[in-house]
C-alpha cells in the first residue's frame, strides 16, 4: 500500500474516531505535516526494530551506563500511547516528563525537543494517533541501579537541562532561524556530533558540534575548518549529501545512512537549504583549531605494508592516487573523514564494511565488503595509517590496538 493510501485509510480512521479529530478543522494537513514532522526529528528509527511495525518500539538504545529501550509511539492503549492526550505528548517533548509524571531518560532527546512549539508538537501527536495500535511491551531498561532510578533523573535535569522555547534571531535571516529550528530542535544534531562529559550530557560552548560517539561510530565535528570536519564542504555538496545521501566527496554510511533513509532526504528543499545556512554558519574556535596535533611522519615500514594491501585491496573502487570515482566510490585525497581526529569509523568500515543507503537519486546502494576476516589489526592499521598520509593527506596514524580495540566490539 503506497504512503498516501495509509494516510487516506489513517485520517479516515481519525474523522471516525469522535469529536476530538472533528474538532480539527483541517485534520488531513495536521496529520500528514505531522508526518513530516516526525520524519524531521528521524523517530521512526529510534523507534523501530528492524523487520518490526515502524513505531512500535523496543530498539535497543545502548548508552556509556547501559541499555535503554525505545518507547511505542503506536496508539496502543496499554504499552504504547494510546492514552496520551496532546498535552501529555508535548509536556513530554518539552519537560521530558512522561503520562503519570516519571523522568524520562535523556536518550530520547528531550534537551532538544524542548525547543519544539507547541503547533508542531500537536501535529505529531495527531499523526501518530493515526498509526495502527500495535500491543508491544517494552524492555525495562538494563541500567545500574542509581541511574535507573527515575527519580535521579531529576538531579541530571537541575545540572544539564533547561526548558526553552524557541525565539529567533532578528539579526539573522528567516532562512538561518528556521535552520537553527530545524538543527536544535526536532534534528537534534548535536546528539551525536558533540561529544558528552563523564554523566552523559553533551559538552556545551566551543565543544559542541565538534564531533562525537554515536552507536559505536564517530560523528564528524560539523563546525571545523580545514582538514577535519565539514566546514569545507561547499553548500551544494552538502545539500546533496543530506537529500540524496552522496555528494562527489562520499556516501553516508553507519548511523548516518539511517539519519538519510529516515530523515532527511524527506525534507523539503527549503528546509535543507536552511539546516545548511545554519550549520554553515556554526563558530569555529580558532584556538583549537591552531592546536590542532603536528603529525608525525610514520615509520617507512608500515607505509610500504599499506601501500602493498591498498594498491591490492582499496584502489580498484578507491583509485591509485584516492581519487575515487564520483557518486559510487569515496574520494580519499583530502577526506575529511580520512583526516578525522579520532579514526574509530574508518576502522570500523574496514573491518565491518559499509554500505550506501538508496535514494531516489541513487537507488543502487553501493557496498564496501568488510575485511575482518582478511586482514590482521596490523594490516588494518598499516593500510589506514597509509591512507591517512598518501595522496597529500597527512594525520596521525593508526594503532594495532585501536582496530583491536574495535573488532568485535560490535
Amino acid at each position: 500500500m503506497t504512503r498516501t493510501g495509509t494516510l487516506v485509510i489513517a485520517l479516515i480512521g481519525l474523522l471516525a474516531a469522535g469529536p476530538v479529530a472533528a474538532q480539527d478543522a483541517n485534520t488531513w494537513s495536521t496529520v500528514k505535516r505531522g508526518l513530516y514532522l516526525t520524519r524531521v526529528g528521524d523517530c521512526e528509527a529510534c523507534h523501530t526494530v528492524a523487520g518490526q511495525p515502524s513505531y512500535a518500539g523496543n530498539r535497543a538504545l545502548p548508552t556509556p551506563f547501559g541499555t535503554i529501550y525505545s518507547a511505542n509511539l503506536t496508539p496502543d492503549p496499554d504499552t504504547g500511547i494510546g492514552d496520551w492526550n496532546a498535552d501529555t505528548f508535548f509536556r513530554a517533548l518539552d519537560e521530558g516528563v512522561g503520562e503519570d509524571g516519571e523522568r524520562l531518560y535523556p536518550a530520547f532527546p528531550y534537551t532538544h525537543f524542548t525547543y519544539v512549539t507547541r503547533e508542531d508538537s500537536d501535529a505529531i501527536f495527531a499523526y501518530l494517533q493515526s498509526l495502527d495500535p500495535v500491543r508491544n511491551e517494552i524492555r525495562k531498561p538494563e541500567l545500574p541501579p542509581l541511574i535507573g532510578m527515575r527519580a535521579s533523573m531529576r538531579a541530571w535535569n537541575l545540572l544539564n537541562f533547561e526548558e526553552k522555547d524557541f525565539v529567533p534571531d532578528p539579526e539573522k535571516s528567516a532562512d538561518w532561524n528556521r535552520g537553527r529550528y530545524l538543527v536544535e530542535g526536532l534534528g537534534h544534531c548535536s546528539a551525536c556530533h558533540s561529544p558528552r562529559n563523564l554523566i552523559g550530557a553533551e559538552k556545551q560552548g566551543s565543544a559542541r558540534y565538534t564531533g562525537g560517539m554515536a552507536e559505536g561510530w564517530f560523528a564528524p565535528s560539523l563546525r571545523a575548518e580545514g582538514r577535519d570536519g565539514i566546514g569545507d564542504w561547499p553548500e551544494t555538496e552538502l545539500k546533496a549529501f543530506l537529500k540524496h545521501g552522496r555528494n562527489d566527496r562520499t556516501a553516508a554510511f553507519g548511523p548516518m545512512a539511517e539519519v538519510i533513509d529516515k530523515s532527511t532526504r524527506w525534507m523539503t528543499d527549503a528546509d535543507i537549504s536552511a539546516v545548511v545556512a545554519y550549520l554553515r554558519d556554526l563558530p569555529v574556535d580558532a584556538e583549537e583549531e591552531n592546536d590542532r596535533d603536528e603529525t608525525a611522519r610514520p615509520e617507512d615500514t608500515v607505509m610500504t605494508l599499506g601501500a602493498e594491501i591498498y594498491a591490492t585491496q582499496c584502489a580498484a573502487c578507491h583509485g591509485p592516487k584516492g581519487e575515487g570515482v564520483k557518486g559510487m566510490f569515496a574520494t580519499l585525497a583530502g577526506s575529511s573523514l580520512v583526516h578525522s581526529r579520532n579514526p574509530t569509523t574508518l576502522i570500523r568500515a574496514v573491518l565491518d564494511g559499509a554500505k550506501a543507503v538508496p535514494t531516489d537519486r541513487y537507488p543502487t546502494p553501493f557496498a564496501m565488503p568488510p575485511f575482518h576476516w582478511k586482514l590482521s589489526d596490523a594490516e588494518v592499521a598499516a593500510t589506514l595509517t597509509y591512507v591517512r598520509n598518501a595522496f597529500g593527506n597527512s594525520a596521525s596514524a593508526v594503532t594495532e590496538e585501536a582496530v583491536a580495540d574495535l573488532r568485535g566490539a560490535h
